[in-house]
């Protein structure tokens, strides 16, 4: 019983691998087939496949924009693509003032309207709202639709405002604009002054508001989170501000806080629109306000927290241009890393197989097999639910794993056939040698992962996708190696041909040298041939120092009996 013990557990754990399969393929066809976004394909990157370019430019109006404030874009604008669930996607500066966006395949709608929301997000407190934004109720009580205002009014306050939300700042004029102003056809907001009032609209044109000047940017906004409200369960979009947007929001709230609608109201203002209105309903100094209503579901939580998070652009920015590109490498490139990956399997087969481990070499490719179905069918998955694209650096980091992963067999076969040389059994030798194997695979797999993630963390666009292939790969060669290669040398060890040692097994041990049974306890072949010299050879190269003394006495020793006969 205790001998059918390992087979069993090969079984089990070679049916779970095959479970796993065709979970991963059904998944998939549950992509193409019902929700008709996954293929049989994984999607490629740009350098492979071509795609859409953006050019954007600076709006300023006489100076050039800094360094910094094109980096600080070129960050932002590339968080709106990669949240937009875009990979692989280039974006870089051009000249002074220009940004160039090129995204793999045809960018959707979403995806430009995102990026092209390039206006600096405006934090203001509100002077007044008005929820029926269209209409204009007269002193008779009739509603009538955008009043023309007349030129003659007075458009200078006759009190000076002390504050954002300061009734001062509405005077006849801006009153009578504000009335007028249509929400259906909106003003240009980079005409916007920073320290002037602004008349804007919510998205939805249902509501319009009188907001005052410029209080603090987004760009003090570092992060906004859709999150579920503890307390009441609804969702929320919970920010967090820098240091200095800390400051300066802490005292935006204590001036908020306490009075009366409109008053105690502050807007989030993104390319000209109120995106978000909410009251103050505390003081917070903490630089982690929340936003909360009755009206915020998960997605508009979602919708708003991106918005919040990736609208805000140091400048405005206009779309200049937008092109169909071609691929920069092509279809030929990624015929050139399939042949090349293809040479290197056929060089570790011919190596394994013809060279070194004969028969034991088939356990190594079928093992590559395998990881090769399993990477190719969550490349796929991975292009369906997270829009990852394969670049030309992510083939080279398929082919590189290819020798990553042959390491880690013959560190395994190896462990084996020292047990072998032992004099163990060759079932004895494979749980033995899976046993200190594993401890050596897993420190060397885990320093390659570590690499991977350093490496696409730190790396710039053009690397990630080596660097994401090199540690999904090295995450399934552990996986292989348990699930598959081991289980089925448990299987193998019990068969005539590889567990009775034959010649072309790779697990002979008359031509791995087993010249011994015990560590010291040698013995000296019956026959001198070819193989049984190199076994002994192989055997004395493999002595510790310890055995080659004992071996050299025992050989004085019988030295000096034939002397003495």
């Amino acid at each position: 019983m205790a001998t059918s013990s390992p087979v069993r557990r090969a079984v089990r754990t070679l049916t779970g691998l095959l479970v796993l399969t065709a979970v991963l393929f059904g998944v998939n066809a549950l992509g193409v087939h019902v929700f008709k976004e996954s293929a049989w394909v994984p999607e490629l990157a740009l350098d492979l496949q071509g795609g859409t370019q953006i050019v954007l430019e600076a709006q300023t109006a006489d100076e050039t924009p800094s360094d910094e404030q094109m980096r600080q874009a070129v960050t932002i604008i590339r968080q709106r693509v990669d949240a937009s669930g875009v990979s692989e996607a280039e974006v870089t500066t051009q000249g002074a003032n220009n940004i160039v966006v090129q995204i793999p395949g045809v960018a959707d709608e979403a995806t430009r309207e995102r990026i092209e929301a390039s206006a600096q997000m405006q934090l203001r407190k509100v002077l007044y709202a008005d929820v029926a934004a269209n209409t204009f109720v007269g002193e008779d009580g009739e509603s009538t639709p955008y009043p023309t205002p007349d030129p003659s009014l007075a458009a200078t306050p006759t009190v000076e405002p002390t504050a954002g939300n300061d009734p001062n700042w509405i005077t006849p004029a801006l009153q009578a604009q504000f009335f007028a102003y249509d929400c259906a056809q909106p003003s240009d907001p980079a005409e916007a002054a920073d320290d002037q009032p602004l008349i804007a609209c919510d998205e939805t044109g249902s509501a319009k508001y009188l907001l005052g000047p410029l209080e603090m940017d987004g760009s003090s906004i570092s992060d906004a989170q859709a999150v579920v409200d503890q307390q009441n369960g609804q969702w929320a979009v919970q920010l967090r501000f820098d240091g200095e947007g800390t400051k300066t929001f802490g005292e935006i709230s204590q001036q908020l806080y306490g009075q009366a609608q409109p008053a105690n109201m502050f807007a989030f203002v993104l390319d000209g629109q109120v995106i978000s209105a909410p009251t103050m309903d505390a003081v917070i100094t903490n630089g982690r306000p929340s936003i909360s209503g009755q009206g915020i579901t998960q997605e508009t939580a979602q919708v708003l927290a991106d918005q919040l998070k990736f609208g805000a652009l140091p400048i405005s920015f206009e779309v200049v241009s937008s092109d169909t590109i071609s691929a920069t490498l092509g279809s030929q490139q990624l015929q050139i890393g399939l042949i090349a990956g293809l040479i290197g399997l056929g060089l570790v087969a011919l190596y394994v197989v013809a060279i070194s481990y004969r028969a034991l070499g088939f356990v190594i490719i079928a093992s590559l097999a395998v990881m090769a179905v399993l990477t190719y069918i969550l490349l796929c998955i991975l292009s369906w639910r997270v829009g990852y694209r394969l670049s030309l650096a992510g083939v080279a980091g398929l082919i590189v794993t290819i020798g990553f992963t042959a390491d880690s067999f013959i560190v395994y076969f190896e462990r084996i056939r020292d047990e072998l040389r032992d004099g163990k059994t060759i079932t004895g030798a494979v749980e033995d040698g899976w046993a200190r194997a594993k401890r050596t695979i897993y420190i060397s797999k885990s320093i390659n992962i570590l690499a991977a993630v350093v490496l696409y963390i730190l790396a710039d666009a053009t690397v990630k996708g080596f660097a994401f292939t090199l540690g999904l790969t090295t995450v399934l060669d552990i996986l292989i190696f348990i699930i598959f290669t081991h289980p089925v040398m448990q299987l193998l060890a019990r068969t005539r041909f590889f567990g009775g040692g034959h010649p072309l097994s790779g697990l002979d041990p008359d031509s791995l040298g087993a010249v011994f049974r015990g560590r010291a306890q040698f013995r000296t072949p019956a026959v001198t041939s070819p193989r049984s010299t190199r076994a002994r050879g192989e055997a004395e190269r493999r002595q510790t120092i310890a055995e080659r003394k004992e071996a050299e006495r025992r050989a004085g020793e019988r030295l000096g009996t034939e002397e003495n006969v």
